[in-house]
């Protein structure tokens, strides 16, 4: 009985990392597709939260105008 319970078990976290995974890689492309794109990692002038924000959706926006043309 003890080994259905673990088969079952390892069935289950099998069913949920396949869930995750299909769920995660749409994910993980837009944001590879956004760093590529946007370079937003390199905000090393940054000096304030509101340079930062100017900086993230200055660098968004580009991205996306982009995309669109």
């Amino acid at each position: 009985m003890n080994e259905i319970i673990k088969l079952r078990i390892k069935a289950a976290d099998d069913l949920f990392s396949t869930a995750v995974s299909r769920v995660r890689q749409p994910v993980e492309a837009i944001f590879n597709w956004l760093i590529e794109k946007a370079d937003i990692q390199k905000a090393s002038k940054v000096r304030s939260i509101k340079g930062l924000m100017i900086h993230a959706f200055g660098r968004l926006a580009v991205a996306f105008i982009t995309l669109a043309f």
